[in-house]
């Protein structure tokens, strides 16, 4: 029934006082509390008494050096930013455009990567570097920034970064959570008072020359470059070496070969895992491939690419000061309007990714159904035996290392589609889906890194042949008549392996029963051995 407009106008109405209401509240938040007056007591009588200011106590120059540390107490200062003043933990860095965000944005838990903070920390200490050496800062303000922008990157203050991945999608208020940061820490340093903003002003000083939309892409590239040569290419290095070792270890175990899950010709078990460890070998030469075009950076872009407010050639002292912090070979992008508006070799990085995932996918899917079992499966593997399998059926134990890597496979290509589509979605100057997309790709290659060290430790540098049960399958099969082929024909070899598996009887008994060879010819002509190669 459709509602009366009576009814409807009540309604609206309720809205509007709602949201008035809500409106109050939120900037009855942002300002700074209003004490209700309180009716005093009747004072007693007692002895007048000086008022005195209790100071607190000024922090040693050991303790100026070294970083605040969480404190157990709850008390709060009062920061500022265009909007207003904000109180925010006294026992943080972060200023009012950090606690903001926080407001503004209670999205998921899904914080920024430590990869993003520690990037950032060696964008400002870089900037505050090549600003120094062009003259444009201070060199006693310009020391303390690179100080406490060197601790951010080591690692130093990774708690007083809490925004979560779900913000403004240029990364502004990441950007700013590392000026404020780096700006109380240098003020800390030189002696003056958190959340003053003197004498290190967070947008003055430490985003001297840079953008969000230039600083956050280049933390990107610097966070996914240091990912894939601290954690993917060394993990799927480590799985590559293993299966080789295995490919050499099984190089005379001839077994039967399956294709389209039905039985083919033989082959080796080394042939097999040697197939295994160049599909991981080919992974980590896409992934070093990628990252030619990760190396480049958007540092001096500033707002749209055109560079506003630096200097000439401000962008490549950045990027080698960046290059010399990392001691990755990091240089300035060649089109700065390419490099915030579009984020391509993310998504290159994304794909190399996600075809790695489609290998480790089909490796770990080969070995856990060749080790399954253990005597109703194919059995050809004995898979390490690391935990209980079940919770009801005594003695089960499982492949969950197959299935910890497969999974994380899977949540690979799905990161990988969300990467293909935020990156067609770079509006006119400014691509604004870059939290999200750094976010996937660096869990990405975290996953799979992880993932491969724990597939090689924990089962493929255990696995073991169980030859008896090859050779039983292998003899069992019916392609061993492919062999017999150029002998007695295609049609005549097929004959035989239909009626030996109507009659559940061996290829050599049918082959010479049909009259098409005696038994000499037969055991001359189907020789696993001779079958793994070309002749």
């Amino acid at each position: 029934m459709a509602k009366t407009p009576a009814k409807s106008a009540s309604k609206s109405g309720t809205a509007k006082a709602a949201t008035k209401r809500k409106a109050k509240a939120a900037a009855e938040s942002t300002a700074p509390a209003k004490t209700a007056p309180v009716k005093k007591a009747p004072a007693k009588k007692a002895p007048a008494k000086k008022a005195t200011v209790k100071k607190a106590p000024a922090r040693s120059a050991a303790a100026k050096a070294a970083p605040a540390k969480a404190s157990t107490a709850a008390a709060t200062r009062t920061e500022s930013d265009s909007f207003g003043p904000l109180k925010v933990p006294a026992d943080r860095y972060w200023g009012a455009q950090t606690q903001r965000s926080i407001i503004n944005f209670p999205i998921g838990w899904e914080k920024q990567p430590v990869a993003i903070v520690r990037a950032l920390g060696v964008i400002k200490q870089a900037a505050a570097e090549a600003n120094m050496e062009q003259g444009k800062l201070d060199r006693k303000l310009g020391k303390a920034i690179v100080q406490a922008a060197s601790e951010v990157a080591q690692g130093k203050l990774d708690d007083h970064f809490p925004l979560v991945v779900w913000q403004t999608g240029s990364g502004t208020q990441s950007n700013m959570n590392a000026n404020e940061v780096v700006s109380n820490r240098a003020i800390e340093i030189l002696g003056g008072e958190i959340g003053s903003k003197d004498p290190v002003h967070p947008n003055d000083h430490c985003n001297m020359s840079q953008s969000s939309n230039d600083t956050f892409p280049t933390a990107m590239h610097i966070a996914a470059a240091t990912t894939a040569t601290e954690v993917l290419i060394p993990g799927l290095e480590k799985l590559q070496a293993a299966l080789e070792e295995k490919a050499k270890a099984f190089a005379k175990i001839i077994k039967i070969g399956r294709t389209h899950t039905q039985d083919a010709t033989p082959l080796t078990l080394g042939q097999e895992f040697g197939g295994y460890a160049f599909q991981v070998k080919q992974g980590v030469a896409r992934v070093k491939a990628a990252l030619k075009n990760i190396y480049p950076l958007a540092q001096g872009g500033t707002a749209v690419g055109t560079g506003l407010n630096t200097k000439k050639g401000w962008d490549r002292l950045v990027a080698a000061k960046i290059a010399e912090i990392t001691g990755l070979p990091f240089k300035t992008a060649p089109n700065k309007f390419e490099a915030l508006a579009g984020h391509d070799a993310i998504v290159e990085m994304s794909g190399a990714c996600k075809t790695v995932a489609a290998s480790l996918f089909k490796v770990a899917n080969d070995i856990r159904f060749l080790g399954s079992g253990p005597r109703c499966g194919l059995g050809e593997l004995k898979l390490p035996e690391n935990e209980p399998g079940s919770s009801i059926m005594p003695g089960k134990v499982n492949p969950t290392q197959c299935e910890a890597l497969t999974q994380v496979c899977a949540h690979v290509m799905g990161n990988d589609a969300a990467i293909g589509f935020a990156g067609s979605q770079g509006h006119f100057e400014l691509n604004v889906y870059k939290p999200m997309m750094v976010y996937n790709l660096l869990q990405s290659m975290q996953l799979l890194g992880d993932a491969a060290v724990a597939f090689t430790d924990n089962c493929v540098a255990g696995i073991e042949a169980d030859e008896d049960r090859i050779s039983q399958l292998m003899w069992e099969s019916l392609m061993l008549v492919t062999a017999l082929a150029p002998k007695i024909g295609y049609d005549n070899a097929t004959k035989v392996a239909k009626t030996a598996h109507k009659n559940r009887t061996t290829l050599k008994a049918e082959a010479v029963k049909l009259g098409f060879v005696t038994e000499e010819e037969f055991d001359a002509a189907v020789r696993p051995e001779d079958m793994i190669g070309p002749k």
